[in-house]
């Protein structure tokens, strides 16, 4: 089969070296301004105010974040006096800087260090940028098979008639429901040998990977329809979440892109497969009905009480002993999200983004919403074409893209690089560049550099 791409060059080929531009040089230049005259800004206030009001200021924050740290990890009247100081230390520390007269000095601070990291990472932003899948010129299909789901994303089918959309499209479309639980793979293989030629789904990630995993096996294109609560692979590839009706434009007028799938045990994922703390809420019977109440109920076991599998993560040279959580994602998250709750820049990297959690105080936790640079002890972030979760139990639970399932332990988990064939609207909301993360060293070097190589 032949095809024409309209853009973009093979992932494994690095992006040259380009000078950087006059616009970028200053942008660097202005984030060390800013940076500085807020450094300056604290000296003077620790000057003219005193040594030991910063020191209540830094206090009050760090009772802050111990507060959360306690509130996640204890229960009943600890739980809720942790609350208390999670809720009380920042408004201590505003009424002291009130008292004071210093909220003014905050401002200016907050001012001054949002603009420094703003100018920095739109400075960075040039030599950050990565690029989009390859797009493939191919045949509209003859004979979709579209599964929709009803009730999905609060019935986001009947809400924008998707249904009757498809069908006025040319799709054959089957609407799930009644007793018992459709295998939707075993639809989706029916479909291809009664002749469909592209499968699709509307609905969610759980259904969306079922059924993309047999349109790989088989070799047909696939057709995302954002209709499903999150829709994290819709978002990762560009499609509208808002409208769900527009991904439905690439039946008659799209493309065709090429993105990787995941393989934990003998099931595919889109998104990712969670293993610990997290799987381990999604797997309670408690989850579906009333996710907060059930994570808090569950959190301070599985954080601190030891509670739940021991588990041991191997990928390339890296082991990792009794992290409470590890999240196994198709390609890497940006390179702030530490949850696997944002967005992956790409889908056909080739690899697996591996993260790995072990907080043990309320430091660690700091640490963890500061971001990945101060998480060196407690988080673990690779990419790999492999990663193996062992645990000291026969059987591990796993939340494979939402859906709690039990695999017997080592579980495997692999990438399969340009698996599936998905079709897209040509012209759709796309993925925004990620947001470079903010290296001080290559921007000092931009903001001395003259433009030349």
């Amino acid at each position: 089969m032949t095809s024409h791409a309209r853009y973009a060059a093979p992932a494994e080929v690095p992006a040259p070296v380009v000078p950087s531009r006059p616009a970028e040089r200053w942008l660097a230049r202005l984030a060390f301004l800013l940076a500085a005259t807020a450094t300056v800004v604290v000296l003077v206030v620790g000057v003219l105010v005193g040594v030991v009001l910063l020191a209540v200021m830094a206090g009050g924050m760090a009772a802050g974040l111990a507060g959360a740290w306690w509130f996640l990890t204890h229960r009943g009247l600890w739980r809720w006096l942790a609350g208390a100081l999670m809720v009380l230390a920042p408004l201590a520390v505003a009424a002291l800087l009130a008292g004071n007269r210093q909220i003014r000095v905050v401002v200016v601070l907050a001012l001054l260090w949002t603009g420094a990291l703003a100018a920095g990472r739109r400075a960075l932003a040039a030599s950050s940028t990565v690029a989009g899948p390859v797009e493939y010129e191919q045949p509209a299909p003859r004979h979709p098979f579209l599964i929709m789901n009803p009730f999905s994303g609060g019935g986001k089918v009947e809400r924008f008639a998707l249904d009757e959309r498809a069908r006025s499209l040319g799709a054959e479309v089957v609407l799930l429901g009644g007793p018992g639980e459709t295998d939707v793979a075993d639809l989706a293989r029916n479909a291809v040998s009664d002749g469909a030629d592209l499968l699709g789904v509307a609905g969610g990630d759980g259904t969306q990977a079922r059924v993309a995993a047999v349109a790989a096996e088989l070799g047909v294109p696939f057709l995302v329809i954002s209709a499903g609560t999150r829709n994290h692979f819709a978002l990762d590839l560009g499609l509208d979440r808002e409208d769900p009706a527009t991904c439905l434009r690439a039946l008659d007028d799209g493309v065709e892109v090429r993105v990787d799938l995941g393989r934990v045990g003998d099931r595919t994922f889109v998104n990712n497969a969670s293993f610990g703390a997290y799987a381990a809420v999604v797997q309670s019977e408690a989850y579906r009905d009333d996710k907060v109440r059930t994570a808090l109920t569950m959190l301070p076991d599985l954080l601190v009480g030891h509670r739940g599998p021991r588990l041991r993560l191997l990928t390339g040279g890296t082991v990792r002993t009794a992290p409470q959580a590890v999240l196994v994602s198709n390609n890497p998250y940006g390179s702030d999200d530490i949850a696997g709750l944002g967005r992956r820049p790409r889908l056909d990297g080739g690899v697996l983004g591996v993260l790995a959690v072990r907080v043990r105080g309320a430091v660690d936790a700091a640490g963890l919403v500061r971001g990945r640079r101060w998480a060196a002890e407690s988080l673990t972030a690779v990419t790999a074409t492999e990663a193996v979760v062992d645990a000291d139990v026969p059987v591990l639970p796993v939340g494979i893209d939402g859906e709690a399932v039990l695999l017997p332990t080592p579980v495997r988990c692999t990438i399969q690089p340009a698996a599936l064939r998905v079709r897209v609207p040509r012209d759709r909301p796309g993925v925004p560049p990620p947001r470079p993360e903010l290296d001080w060293v290559r921007l000092r070097r931009l903001a001395l550099s003259t433009g030349r190589r």
